[in-house]
């Protein structure tokens, strides 16, 4: 009992503390994969509030609770492809991509929006949109440059990469005073062969 009244607390501390994500396009969101890799308590953790960060969630001394060697918090947070089949955005080089990033909690820092491999987590490429510093810096909120939160990239050539469904995804990354916020968009490119 103490235990799962430590979790429903820390769940409410992640309600006061969250603080961004991606509102369009569609991003990933936890299901039943997601608990089945990285843990009931992580899926539930972020339902709480989807705009929580990894290191809050590894404060809580039952996060590990049925987490697998699978699971990386630091790659969509380790939500799974598996549970976003219906969620698949398909763009082709050039398109142009607009996003709406809701900010609760400004945090300076650094952000970049990016194209990853999910077999590596590493970007493919160059970074589509880069924050250098200064990114959602408190003293500007409310009232944030509207590029930080309202903004498109475009689609890159992948030569070839990204074709099926589940390769690659469109990562915002933004890194605040020590906390580490991504949100996912899972995408193909159309006609992309590998």
């Amino acid at each position: 009992m103490v235990s799962s009244t430590v979790f429903s607390l820390a769940a409410l501390v992640a309600l006061v503390q969250g603080h961004g994500l991606v509102e369009a396009p569609a991003a990933r969101a936890p299901g039943e994969t997601t608990a089945t890799i990285c843990g009931k308590n992580m899926v539930d953790f972020y339902k709480a509030d989807g705009t929580s960060y990894p290191e809050a969630l590894m404060r809580n001394a039952n996060w590990q609770q049925g987490v697998t060697e699978d699971c990386d918090l630091f790659l969509c947070k380790g939500y799974q492809f598996e549970d976003n089949l219906d969620n698949v955005h398909e763009y082709s080089t050039g398109d142009v991509v607009d996003f709406k990033v809701q900010i609760r909690i400004p945090h300076v820092g650094y952000a970049n929006v990016s194209v990853v491999d999910t077999a590596s987590n590493a970007v493919i490429g160059e970074a589509l949109k880069v924050w250098e510093s200064g990114y959602a810096d408190g003293a500007k909120f409310p009232n944030l440059p509207a590029d930080e939160t309202s903004f498109s990239v475009t689609i890159p050539e992948l030569e070839g990469k990204c074709a099926e469904p589940g390769a690659c995804v469109l990562q915002w990354y933004w890194f605040g005073q020590g906390q580490t916020y991504e949100s996912c968009v899972d995408f193909t490119v159309a006609g992309a062969e590998e």
